[in-house]
């Protein structure tokens, strides 16, 4: 009996460790984040195309061409070179619109390959809706021409307008073609055939490179990445890998690490929203907050004479209630050193301290210098 009840004792114990190291296991797993989710490798990159061009086949709501020169140019430029001279005519047409035309040329992106366009109006035309953009070139920051972009515009908003009103939904004056680009050059570049590349993390981190270099070292035994700052980690391909930087990139991706961030308050004081991590601490501080309100209310009362009297006029009798709130009721909080941001967050609730406050309260504690951590206004 005696060994049985040990021997159960022991199971029970076991058990409890066994719960206790999945739960911190698990706890652990929670923060992580895979290597792919964090950086971005170097060369990988889209990259920013713009044409300039027209959109034709309007139903009266393009570009008024005494107000918009450029179109009337653009129109006589592009019917000249379809053998058509109109530069001495008077062009009277409401039907034409010219545009921008916007595109991201993906990485890796083969010719041929059909990428979206974004088409905006340039001029004062009404709406793009029904329009047809002509063949418009996409040029690259190097004045090279990557795309070409042509087909019917797909607007999501509308305008309608009768005699006495008018009404808009969306934006009327920006659409976007679906495949409307055929890729015309490939933007040159070999990751197969590179040797050494780095790894740009999305949050600059000291730790969280570190923590990259090494997660990287350890699965590859072999000192391929180093943190060389707080935004890249340098890999190199290891000696006698023969399966090349593509192989060793989708190796390394899905490897596991917890960033680290530092301690920050974001505030965006336009729409009063307030984002804090939870490194947040701040050092002993008393806090208190009470403002000064005066309340006048008006209500007048009309006074009218009595029945059959002589003379007797009406008037309005003036009636003020002035109330006056000197924040007597405002309690004063003592925030203790190191506290939470869940603690500090409940503290200024219980003042009853809006949104709007907070923001001036945590910029007065961090000039005091009482708040461990950097604030950034939006």
């Amino acid at each position: 009996m005696k060994t049985f009840l040990k021997n159960l004792r022991q199971f029970f114990l076991m058990t409890i460790v066994m719960a206790g190291l999945t739960f911190t296991a698990s706890a652990q797993a929670e923060g992580t984040a895979r290597i792919k989710d964090i950086v971005e490798v170097e060369g990988i990159r889209d990259n920013m195309l713009v044409g300039y061009g027209l959109v034709v086949g309007l139903n009266g709501t393009g570009d008024s061409l005494n107000s918009s020169p450029f179109t009337q140019q653009s129109i006589i430029g592009m019917l000249e070179r379809l053998g058509v001279n109109i530069r001495e005519e008077s062009i009277k047409t409401k039907n034409i619109a010219a545009v921008m035309v916007t595109a991201t040329l993906p990485p890796f992106t083969n010719q041929g390959s059909r990428i979206d366009v974004n088409v905006s109006s340039l001029g004062d035309a009404k709406d793009l809706k029904g329009g047809i953009l002509l063949v418009t070139p996409l040029l690259g920051a190097d004045g090279q021409v990557y795309s070409v972009a042509q087909g019917s515009i797909s607007v999501p908003g509308f305008s309608a307008k009768g005699d006495s009103g008018s009404v808009t939904q969306g934006i009327p004056t920006a659409g976007r073609i679906a495949a409307g680009a055929i890729v015309e050059r490939e933007i040159p570049f070999q990751l197969g055939d590179m040797t050494a590349t780095r790894l740009a993390l999305r949050n600059p981190d000291l730790t969280t490179a570190r923590r990259i270099a090494l997660a990287i070292n350890d699965h590859l035994q072999f000192q391929a990445a180093s943190a060389q700052n707080p935004a890249s980690v340098e890999l190199k391909m290891p000696p006698g890998y023969q399966a090349g930087m593509v192989n060793l990139l989708t190796d390394i991706e899905q490897l596991k690490i917890q960033p680290d961030q530092m301690a920050r308050v974001v505030i965006d004081e336009r729409s009063g929203v307030i984002v804090m991590g939870k490194d947040v601490r701040i050092s002993t501080v008393a806090l208190a907050q009470g403002n000064l309100t005066i309340r006048i209310t008006e209500t007048p009362q009309v006074s009218q004479p009595t029945p059959f009297s002589q003379g007797g006029t009406t008037t309005v009798v003036p009636r003020s209630d002035i109330q006056v709130d000197t924040g007597s009721d405002k309690k004063i909080a003592l925030l203790p050193e190191g506290v939470s941001l869940q603690e500090l967050v409940s503290s200024l609730n219980a003042l009853g301290i809006g949104p709007r406050d907070i923001i001036t309260i945590l910029q007065s504690i961090k000039t005091a210098g009482a708040l461990q951590a950097d604030i950034k206004v939006m």
